[in-house]
Formats: structure tokens, sequence, C-alpha cells
């Protein structure tokens, strides 16, 4: 018998038992829809993270207060003060990889117009940070090097803040209210929307960072500070220089461990892609699982289908039909089930994850997840129809006719 014929068989019996053959399918469907989807988004939130820290300068660089050990308590950045003005000024005095510097304070609370209010971020920087962060006033105007040096009461905000504040009035040459302290709004910024971590962008208020560091916080440390390099291809380079600076300054010698950390935009990328490549592998993994599950349904299935179609098989044998015949034609049952489930699955897993995409969530259908996704799907056909077809195979033609 030919494998043609023999499949058309398989296909008919598959199809004589439609309630059955579903339910069997029904765990491949759940289990390869769940596989494709957590690729999809695990993908997806990869290539949104890349896209928006591209968006922020390719060649932007972070400084931060290390984390000091302090009675072998490793303490929190955040709750460092390593980084004071002489930091600052001797960048901007030394630097020859670095283009634009901005010291930065943040502060948060509520700000407040009239009887309207709401909870944001204020964030204090030099007249260079829109443009190391590549953001544009989109009204109005930015803060100038004399507001800097006067801490003068001025500030720009995002949309979010015109939204929750102003409503229809114009923001511009009004006076907000943040901890007490009134500042005057001279400028609108374009907006950014929401990050690939939930974040609204717009929600923030940002000022001199002299303003911030004398007016609102009263502290004399930076919360971190932000540079671009002259290139990305110089970034390394900028980064030894800044750490050679800074270990100058903080009188650090020898071996002695820096109080600070400087991380490159591609670091961040390279970090935050291997992050999101060990949760997609945990997410996916959890899923397959119930392919296993799914494996293991189809060979009670295909079990009970042997036992149910005895006497059918020992008939076969009789007329001529040998072993491994029987036992071809039970796999490619298997497989077809398998198969089919699969197909499914891949359909309502692509589906599902168009319509998380139709929200906003970031979602990316990989084309090898669709192929592999078929590969294992034939593979669990043939494992976990193993078993029934050798039992099938390996019956006694007389013994399995006289079955009732």
């Amino acid at each position: 018998m030919n494998l043609l014929n023999l499949f058309k068989i398989s296909l008919r019996a598959v199809a004589n038992n439609k309630m059955r053959s579903f339910l069997s399918m029904l765990g491949i469907i759940i289990g390869v829809a769940a596989v494709i989807i957590m690729m999809s988004i695990g993908q997806g939130s990869k290539e949104s993270i890349r896209k928006e820290l591209s968006t922020m300068g390719t060649n932007l660089l972070t400084i931060r207060p290390g984390a000091d050990m302090r009675g072998g308590v490793r303490q929190d950045p955040s709750s460092m003060q390593t980084l004071k003005m002489a930091d600052y000024e001797r960048i901007m005095r030394e630097k020859k990889f670095v283009t634009k510097v901005s010291p930065e304070v943040t502060a948060s609370g509520q700000a407040i117009y009239g009887n309207n209010n709401t909870n944001t971020s204020m964030y204090g920087e030099s007249t260079d940070y829109l443009d190391i962060k590549l953001w544009d006033v989109e009204e109005g105007d930015c803060f100038t090097d004399e507001d800097v040096k006067k801490a003068a009461k001025v500030c720009v905000v995002g949309s979010t803040i015109v939204k929750e504040l102003f409503g229809n009035v114009d923001p511009i040459g009004k006076t907000i209210r943040f901890k007490a302290i009134p500042m005057r709004v001279i400028g609108v910024l374009k907006s950014k929307g929401y990050n690939s971590w939930g974040m609204d962008q717009d929600n923030v208020v940002i000022a001199p960072y002299t303003t911030v560091m004398k007016r609102i916080n009263a502290q004399t440390y930076f919360s971190s500070i932000v540079c671009s390099a002259i290139t990305e291809e110089l970034s390394d380079a900028a980064i030894e220089e800044l750490t050679q600076m800074l270990r100058d300054n903080h009188k650090l010698k020898g071996e002695a461990e820096d109080d600070f950390t400087i991380r490159s935009q591609a670091e961040m990328m390279e970090t935050m892609s291997s992050t999101m490549d060990t949760v997609t592998i945990i997410l996916v993994v959890a899923a397959a699982f119930s392919l296993l599950v799914a494996g293991i349904g189809i060979m009670n299935i295909m079990l009970v289908s042997v036992t149910e179609r005895t006497k059918e098989i020992g008939l076969r044998m009789a007329v001529g039909a040998t072993g491994p015949v029987i036992s071809l034609q039970f796999l490619i049952e298997s497989v077809l089930i398998s198969v089919t489930g699969g197909l499914i699955g891949v359909i309502v897993g692509v589906g599902a994850s168009t319509f998380v995409s139709s929200f906003g969530m970031p979602s990316s259908v990989p084309a090898w997840s669709i192929y592999v996704s078929f590969i294992v799907c034939v593979c669990i056909g043939v494992l976990f129809g193993y078993i029934p077809a050798q039992k099938a195979a390996n019956m006694d033609p007389i013994e399995a006719i006289r079955h009732e």
C-alpha cells in the first residue's frame, strides 16, 4: 500500500471522530498559541526597547553614583552623593571626546495650578539636556544659561502636565507651584508618549539644575550626569576620559573601586536585550510544558483508538497489511492530529498577537517561530504516536479478529 493511500485512510479515521480529534488537538492548539504569543511579545518588546533607546541618541553616556560599600553593606546608588559640582566643572573644562554635558537632579511631588494638581517628577538639567536627549520644545522656549546661573524659577513642561493642569488654557507665562515653589512655564515639550516600561514620558517638568538643587531639594550633589560623546564610535574613549577625570577628582588611587558607574547607550541596549531574551525563554519554556501534556493526551487517545479498532486491524492484517504498514498508518494519524492542532495554534497565536499590538503593546511574530512550531508538532506526533503505533503493529491477527 502506497503512502498516499495510507494518508487517505488516516485522514478518514481522523475525520470520522471529529470531537475526539478536536479534543486531542486542543492541548496542541493552546500550547502552540501560547508559545507564539510569548515569543511575539518578547521579540516586540526587545525591538521597541532598542528603538526607544536609539531615539535618545546612540552616543549617550550616563554617569551615576556607584553603589558604595559601607560596613560590608552595598548601598543604594540613589542614596549616594559622590557626584558634585566639581565633577561637572572639570568635565566641562577638560572634555575632548564629549560634546554636551548636563548634570541631573530629580525631585518628585505635586505640580499645582489653580484648583488642579497632578503628581509628577521634576528634573533639574543644564541647557544641553534637550540636545543630548534629542527632545524638542514644541511651544515657547527652553531656559537659558543665564537662567541656570541665577537659579531662575522657570521651567518647561510635558504635554501631560499641560493637559492635567491647564486644559485648554495656554500654559506659556503661567505659574505653577511645585513643593510650594512658584515656577513660571516658558515652554512645552514635544510629546514622546509612553515608553516600553509603561512610563508617561510627558509627565515631566524640566528646570535649571541650580533651581532644583538650591530651591527645591536644598542639596549639593547630582543624581546623575548625562553626556553626549562626539560620535558613537568614540563612546569608549569618552568613557575612559570621564573615568580618569572622576577618579582624580574623587582621589581614588590604584585598585580602589570606582564610586560611580558610566554606561553607554550600546551597553544599555545589550543589557536590556539580554534581559528580554531571558524573560522570553522562561515564558516560552513555561508555555511549552502544555505541549508535553498535549502529547501525552494524543498518546492516550491513540491508545483508545487502537483498542477500539482492534478488529479492523486484524482484518487488514489478514488481507496482507504488514506490521510496519499498520504502524505507519497510526503514526500518520498521530502526526495529522498534532500538525493540524499546531496550524490552528499558529493562526490563533498570530491573531492574538495582532490583537494585542492593536492596544499599543509591542508585539512582533518572528517567522522562524512558525517553522519551529511546525517541526515541534511533527516531532510530538511521531514521539507520542509511536507507542500506540507499535501496539497496533504487534497485534496477533487471529486474536484481533476475534476481539469484540
